[in-house]
């Protein structure tokens, strides 16, 4: 029986219309009033397991999951050893750079050297400020970096921006995109070259659904 690692949040919902399409109904992980962290389909021919969308790669890494959905971002920040077979075309959105619109920075080369910036995304964060060869502390986060600015603990922030709207109404501008992310299916690499379960035609399926029109 295959297993699926799905994250909770907010590719949920797409990620299980998008498995529906190709037979595997995990619609159950939607009810409310379900705590079932893992649950078999309706036609009981494969299970998936609700985890946090950072946990999504290792469950897949580890073997525990022999496919999963997660964002880009994710995968750019951990580096898991799994294969990644598809972008699903939906969770649109971005990792930038953004400062407070009442300060003079308006690109990351103008942020000072040894700075401050604040971030979830502590990895892809040290990269890009390496590659620019400017020097800045990175300040691990793990709620609302917003606020890194805001109480001035920091002159920027690395985060994940959808539509905009929580910097606007915090006072924060981008100034810098690192990358655009979206949805991904991964796979564990042993499993997917042994095709485990015959899942290659699940693998088969799901890119053909994301080619049809909607």
């Amino acid at each position: 029986m295959i297993t699926v690692a799905l994250p909770k949040g907010a590719l949920l919902k797409d990620s299980i219309r998008l498995l529906q399409s190709v037979g595997l109904d995990f619609s159950a992980f939607l009810d409310s009033s379900n705590r079932q962290l893992q649950i078999q389909d309706s036609n009981n021919i494969a299970k998936a397991l609700l985890v946090r969308a950072q946990d999504v790669p290792v469950y897949v890494e580890y073997g525990q999951a022999q496919l999963g959905i997660v964002g880009y971002d994710v995968l750019r920040e951990k580096k898991p050893k799994v294969a990644n077979l598809a972008d699903l075309k939906f969770g649109s959105c971005r990792l930038s750079v953004a400062v407070k619109a009442s300060s003079p920075y308006r690109s990351a080369l103008e942020l000072p050297a040894h700075g401050r910036v604040a971030s979830k995304f502590v990895n892809c964060a040290r990269e890009y400020f390496e590659n620019l060869d400017l020097p800045v502390e990175i300040i691990t986060l793990y709620g609302s970096v917003e606020l890194g600015p805001i109480t001035g603990m920091s002159e920027a922030i690395v985060d994940l921006v959808s539509t905009g709207r929580t910097l606007q109404e915090n006072g924060l501008i981008e100034i810098e995109t690192l990358f655009d992310s979206t949805a991904r299916l991964i796979a564990h690499p042993l499993s997917y070259r042994l095709n485990s379960d015959n899942f290659y035609q699940y693998i088969e399926q799901i890119r053909a659904a994301i080619m049809s029109p909607v």
